[in-house]
């Protein structure tokens, strides 16, 4: 008799929401357990922000010692391996707490994060009493 055992196994949109629940909860091991060892970083269409999960650990630790750092998830569309996720990302800002939009372009394989890209909007600083 041979018996064929199948795993559970994460859709990309699992993982990504992992991904996003470790970001807020500023849990760098979870965060690059989504992430592939070789994923890679990249502003939408552009500039290489990070290669591998080394250089991933130091951009995310260097953004959790903000203190108001949180993501919100607006929306979020789904298209076989990839998932786009808009983000209100609250910050600190050397001029203060404030907020920027984020559209995170994720591409999963083998359940982990291989590829993201991200498009920023414009800097929001929170009105001072």
């Amino acid at each position: 008799m041979n018996l064929k055992i199948t795993l559970p196994t994460k859709t990309p949109l699992q993982v990504v929401q992992a991904q996003l629940d470790a970001y807020n909860a500023k849990n760098i091991d979870a965060l690059l357990l989504a992430y592939a060892p070789d994923a890679e970083q990249y502003t939408l269409h552009g500039e290489l922000l990070a290669r591998g999960q080394e250089q991933m650990r130091q951009r995310f630790l260097t953004r959790f010692a903000e203190p108001a750092l949180k993501a919100r998830l607006i929306n979020r569309t789904v298209m076989a391996n990839v998932v786009v996720d808009y983000e209100l990302v609250t910050r600190n800002f050397p001029e203060g707490v404030g907020t920027v939009e984020m559209i995170c372009v994720y591409e999963v394989a083998n359940e982990r994060i291989q590829k993201a890209s991200f498009a920023v909007g414009e800097t929001r600083l929170n009105a001072r009493p």
